[in-house]
């Protein structure tokens, strides 16, 4: 690591977070650990420390994600949740990997293929989105037909993606009636793994009695979005629509402890006096009301920083970024106490990773997937660090 620029990954935390998860819902036999985007910026690295947790089968995007995951794992099952193009299908079976099925010409193009060996599917169910899946139980009824008629498919599992949040959301209850409508012709006790519920809706709903298994996501880099039960007039009020709309329960109280393993760091490489009058950075757009002592970062927005961070901490104070961000480098104020090679943190310990989403107007899943790949990760398990 030649720039001190890093990514810092708790993995204790993660395996602490996920054995809470399995712990609390613990009525699950599936916990499919999401694992996209590069386990949601944390480096595919730590997908055994996710299974250490409980996690009994990851999920990603596309096949190159699962063919990254095997280097660090050949045994756990990986679903990828958007279809491959079948004219891979040699490295498909090769690498062990499930495959998502979502429509009637896909299969039939699939069981023209010589297939040497079992290759698990899951059946995708548009529930709402309008994005991927079956919307109708008679395609969905033919498609198990045709899938059966080839001995080494096998038809493992049948999801959906819900599109809102569950909380107090009457579109919640739509799609989980447009699930059952559409599986209705079939018997959902045959399929082993039944999954619908997501780190959001897992939280705020009970398990439905089909429901094996659900996918863990956010939940599982430490962030429960579970709500507080409303109190006085709120709670009678959020009643009173639940009665009207019929809306199903919302589960409220406490969220888990679950942790954030997550910090991202940088030093000091620099810093200089500008007098009042100087300007800062590209463009002159900021113009030094006083004399002052700057720094300048060796971190940018190629690395994911976003011109909306208002500020760093250095030393445990809080240092105004000045000017624009610029590619590789940031500036900052900074006073006498802060020499060259001093640890900055843009988000830790000190700046929460949703204080600094809010700051942003985002959420975190794209401050997490916003820390580019040139940002090295480094992983402490126990009091080791790796690289």
């Amino acid at each position: 690591m030649y720039r001190n620029t890093y990514v810092k990954i708790n993995n204790e935390t993660l395996t602490s977070n996920v054995k809470k998860i399995v712990k609390f819902y613990n009525n699950y036999k599936y916990y499919i650990g999401v694992v996209k985007a590069n386990a949601y910026g944390h480096g595919d690295y730590i997908v055994n420390d996710l299974i250490k947790g409980g996690i009994n089968y990851l999920a990603v995007s596309s096949l190159e994600e699962a063919i990254s995951i095997r280097k660090y794992n050949k045994k756990i099952p990986i679903l990828v949740l958007e279809p491959i193009n079948l004219k891979y299908i040699n490295d498909i079976l090769e690498n062990d990997v499930t495959i998502t099925i979502e429509n009637i010409a896909y299969i039939e193009e699939l069981t023209k293929l010589a297939i040497n060996k079992k290759l698990n599917v899951h059946l995708k169910i548009d529930s709402g989105m309008n994005r991927l899946g079956f919307k109708c139980k008679e395609d969905l009824k033919k498609a198990i037909e045709l899938l059966n008629t080839n001995k080494k498919i096998y038809i493992e599992g049948i999801y959906t993606h819900l599109a809102t949040s569950g909380v107090n959301d009457q579109f919640y209850d739509k799609q989980i009636s447009s699930f059952e409508q559409i599986t209705s012709l079939v018997d959902l006790s045959n399929i082993p793994i039944v999954h619908i519920n997501r780190s959001i809706t897992l939280v705020h709903h009970k398990k439905l009695p089909y429901e094996t298994g659900t996918r863990l996501g956010i939940i599982m880099y430490g962030f429960d979005s579970k709500i507080k039960e409303a109190t006085g007039l709120r709670k009678l009020k959020k009643q009173i629509i639940h009665k009207l709309k019929k809306i199903s329960p919302t589960i409220t109280g406490e969220p888990l402890d679950v942790q954030s393993a997550y910090s991202l760091y940088t030093e000091v490489l620099s810093t200089r006096q500008v007098k009042k009058g100087d300007f800062i950075g590209y463009g002159a757009t900021y113009i030094a009301k006083e004399d002052m002592l700057i720094a300048t970062l060796p971190i940018g927005y190629a690395d994911g920083m976003s011109p909306k961070i208002k500020y760093v901490i250095i030393n445990n104070k809080k240092c105004e970024i000045l000017g624009d961000i610029c590619m590789d480098m940031t500036i900052v104020r900074i006073d006498s106490s802060i020499k060259i090679h001093d640890r900055v943190e843009v988000f830790g310990d000190k700046t929460s990773i949703r204080s600094i989403a809010n700051m942003m107007g985002t959420n975190v899943y794209h401050v997490l997937t916003g820390i580019t790949s040139r940002v090295p990760r480094v992983y402490q398990d126990n009091e080791e660090i790796k690289y």
